[in-house]
């Protein structure tokens, strides 16, 4: 991706202001974690301002609450974007983070759709590794843990107008968590034609705040009829696209009688996860069942489950990794599917092998030690 960067920041120009020693917070127990409701001790900060040239030089300061003009955009108008990583401690005592290249990747093409300004993302990323490195004590010493890592890029600038932002602010924080779901559980998804994650031309590909805030209202549609998550359709034909904030995969039999792993393409609607990119590389890296990226539709997923082909769902991303699905509820009717009930469930070794590599058990060049 070719942009202008105006002046850049670079990981060189960073500053440092520590806590003091009695600032710093207890580090709560791994069994207390839950996801994202406590964070560490620093931050980062880098403003951008177009009449000062563009990109200032980054700081790691202590944690503090941000301080916005009332009329700042991105209250108004949902300039705004962010992106979820992890750092994991690994069975060797020493601290890793997955694919962050593609974290920066996305982050950058999220501005872009949104008119933020772009950054070079290996200075962002030496930024990260400092400020983990600095907080390094908060990544939790457990293989069902790990430091959730926010980037986040917010328009500040006091214009009340509808158009692109003259200053902005990046910055990082670290939260270390536990498992998303507490338990790994099935779950049972509502595939509610009603509700519209992403079209066409929109912004679904992106992670913008504008795209998430809506999707509240609809969880608790799902869970009124007993459901975890919703599942979202697409279309007349309504085809399967994501649930709740996951990308979803679907393990069947093909016409050809061959298993056969598939997820949705990557045509704007989808968000491209990480996690989403992983499972690709390593099941056409494995080469023992078919792989493809290609829509279903709802009424092929009641086909295959009539036809007993049908064998595994489940959803993928940062915060969950690999979760299996065992039961829709779609048109008033319950469609169970035998994810759980496989002998070598597809779900489960992909979600052994990412573990794996991200706890450092299994040596892989996704994941870059930090220092």
């Amino acid at each position: 991706m070719a942009f202008d960067l105006e002046r850049p920041f670079k990981f060189s120009e960073t500053s440092v202001r520590q806590c003091l020693p009695s600032q710093l917070k207890p580090k709560p127990p791994v069994s207390e974690l839950g996801f994202g409701t406590q964070f560490t001790d620093h931050m980062l900060r880098v403003e951008y301002d177009v009449d000062k040239g563009g990109w200032q030089s980054p700081l790691i300061v202590p944690l503090e609450p941000l301080t916005l003009h009332p009329a700042a955009k991105g209250l108004h108008y949902a300039l705004q974007l962010f992106e979820g990583m992890k750092a994991y401690r690994g069975v060797d005592g020493r601290i890793r983070v997955f694919r962050p290249d593609l974290n920066m990747a996305r982050m950058n093409n999220s501005a872009l759709r949104i008119s933020l300004p772009q950054f070079d993302g290996e200075e962002l990323l030496k930024c990260i590794k400092k400020l983990v490195s600095l907080d390094r004590e908060w990544v939790p010493i457990s293989e069902t843990a790990s430091l959730y890592i926010r980037p986040t890029l917010v328009a500040t600038d006091p214009v009340l107008g509808v158009n692109a932002p003259s200053s902005a602010l990046l910055y990082v924080i670290l939260s270390p968590v536990g498992p998303y779901f507490q338990t790994m559980k099935a779950l049972t998804l509502l595939a509610e034609p009603n509700y519209v994650r992403a079209w066409p031309g929109g912004s679904g590909s992106t992670k913008v705040g504008a795209n998430y805030g809506p999707t509240i209202y609809v969880q608790s549609v799902a869970k009124e009829v007993g459901a975890h998550q919703i599942l979202w359709l697409f279309g007349e034909n309504h085809a399967v696209t994501e649930a709740g904030a996951m990308n979803v995969f679907c393990v069947f039999i093909n016409d050809k009688g061959r298993i056969e792993l598939s997820t949705p393409p990557l045509n704007g609607l989808i968000l491209p996860g990480v996690t989403r990119a992983s499972i690709l590389d390593l099941a056409r890296e494995w080469n023992e069942f078919d792989v493809s990226e290609r829509f279903l539709t709802m009424s092929d997923i009641v086909k295959l489950r009539s036809e007993n082909r049908l064998l595994e769902f489940f959803g993928s991303g940062t915060a969950v990794l690999v979760n299996p699905v065992e039961r829709l509820i779609y048109n008033n009717q319950v469609i169970d599917i035998p994810t759980m009930d496989q002998p070598d469930p597809i779900f489960l070794r992909l979600l052994r092998t990412l573990t794996d590599i991200q706890y450092g058990r299994l040596k892989h060049p996704w994941a870059e030690e930090i220092d």
